[in-house]
């Protein structure tokens, strides 16, 4: 005969688990120091600069 399992505390397992993964999730997007932030969006806008310099313009 297989085991009993309780649905309640098997909800609740899962319940946890989601919101341990969100938690992670969260540290990993918000969990940063001004410096990294910035850092980040300098590249960021590095990036798109040199990107936009390589358009080709279809205009001409």
């Amino acid at each position: 005969m297989n085991n009993v399992i309780n649905l309640n505390r098997f909800r609740k397992k899962n319940s946890r688990a989601e919101k341990e993964k969100q938690a992670e999730e969260n540290r990993a997007k918000f969990g940063r120091t001004k410096a990294e932030m910035a850092h980040e969006e300098a590249a960021a806008e590095h990036r798109d600069a040199h990107l936009d310099q390589h358009k080709i313009d279809d205009n001409e």
